[in-house]
């Protein structure tokens, strides 16, 4: 009566009231909203489909940038569902990358992560670590130009082991025009076995032991 609702206190609304409010706010839900022409208006995207259709956007986005590729579906499992590994001490070397879980053949087990540099600044760096005590190398070539240092800022990757009849095998994949090295297993991988591969180092005249221990052991790693 007085216009404002706060003023007037409390009144008990009767249910058939009640029943018609609520009956018709029902009708008007149910009704898709009209403009001013006439033209009904499409509802509101929930949030939760929103979402649904950027990661499936996102997934076309990544289906188009590996071409069609095999490797695409396996690094979008990767990228969401990564391995089940841990590193402690290696009967090979040091550390050693070894499975928590089971794992197939022809299977991304891991990305090898680190800074994309050039040659020029990987030999620099070559000499600073070799000063600093660092002995080991993690240092990944992708191409003639790129290497990827995981020396300082890498992954669990960096402690995967070399072995002359390894399980594992590493690939350079292509993902939204990136370069980027993944390592693949050759076959089935068991619960704590070491996670493999071959360093493929080139040959040289001061030579690396090898210690994988394998039957077909090449004796060095170059």
């Amino acid at each position: 009566m007085t216009g404002c609702a706060r003023s007037e206190g409390y009144y008990k609304i009767d249910k058939k009231d009640k029943v018609k409010y609520l009956q018709s706010s029902r009708v008007q839900s149910e009704e898709p909203p009209v403009d001013t022409q006439g033209m009904s208006i499409p509802a509101q995207v929930h949030a939760s489909t929103r979402a649904g259709s950027e990661r499936r956007s996102e997934q076309r986005r990544l289906l188009s940038s590996f071409a069609c590729d095999s490797d695409l579906l396996k690094f979008n499992q990767l990228k969401f569902r990564k391995k089940k590994i841990r590193f402690c001490k290696s009967h090979i070397h040091d550390w050693g990358l070894f499975a928590m879980e089971p794992i197939a053949a022809d299977e991304m087990v891991i990305e090898y992560v680190g800074q994309n540099i050039r040659q020029v600044i990987a030999d620099m760096r070559e000499k600073r670590y070799e000063e600093e005590g660092i002995g080991s190398s993690y240092m990944f070539r992708v191409d003639h130009d790129t290497i990827i240092d995981a020396t300082k800022c890498g992954n669990f990757a960096r402690f995967i082991n070399h072995s002359c009849n390894p399980n594992c095998y590493a690939k350079v994949i292509t993902v939204e025009s990136q370069k980027k090295i993944v390592i693949y297993s050759r076959q089935p991988i068991n619960v704590n076995e070491e996670i493999t591969y071959d360093y493929k180092f080139p040959i040289e005249d001061e030579k690396i032991p090898c210690l994988c221990g394998a039957e077909n052991c090449r004796g060095t790693l170059n």
